[in-house]
């Protein structure tokens, strides 16, 4: 038995969900997400709620049952309050600044690099070091701050690259003479 698949997911005031078509939508002040249900997994809204139960006995409807709650979760969770990741830029001379649409990298190359922003997500840059990633997608919000971070990964003797708010690099020691 899957503990948080039995929580039913609550939808608070303002949020509308509704199920048509094989999809799930909701529609909230932030705007409108929606995602395909799995045929595995059966779902109903009611009185303030979205219920998530196993369609069937089978390993895979058991396997399913949690994760499709949580991401009925996230789709309630995004269009109410969103999601942000903050990515943390060290080393000298890199730096970061947004553009309108797009992010200008600094980060060591001979050339800057220039990010172009997807629909849907906001770029801020509070200072030269730090890049804020918000948007009501959780998984473009996420993959968004990998794709920047992939540019200049963390280095584990002096620390420098991109690396996420409270993440902890492990550091190693250098050359002993």
């Amino acid at each position: 038995m899957s503990r948080i698949g039995k929580k039913p997911v609550p939808v608070p005031a303002g949020v509308t969900a509704t199920i048509d078509q094989g999809k799930l939508s909701v529609k909230g002040p932030k705007g409108t997400l929606s995602m395909p249900l799995a045929d595995d997994v059966s779902y109903e809204v009611q009185d303030g709620q979205i219920a998530v139960q196993p369609a069937n006995e089978t390993k895979r409807a058991r396997a399913f049952w949690g994760m499709q709650r949580t991401l009925v979760q996230n789709l309630v969770t995004g269009v109410t309050e969103g999601f942000s990741k903050t990515l943390v830029i060290t080393g000298v001379g890199y730096r970061a600044n947004s553009q309108g649409k797009n992010l200008k990298l600094q980060l060591g190359y001979s050339h800057d690099v220039d990010f172009a922003v997807p629909e849907g997500i906001e770029i801020k840059t509070p200072d030269q070091t730090t890049v804020e990633i918000t948007g009501i997608d959780k998984q473009k919000v996420g993959q968004v701050a990998a794709e920047i971070r992939r540019w200049r990964k963390p280095e584990p003797y002096k620390g420098k690259g991109i690396k996420y708010r409270g993440e902890f690099i492990f550091r190693k020691e250098g050359k002993k003479k």
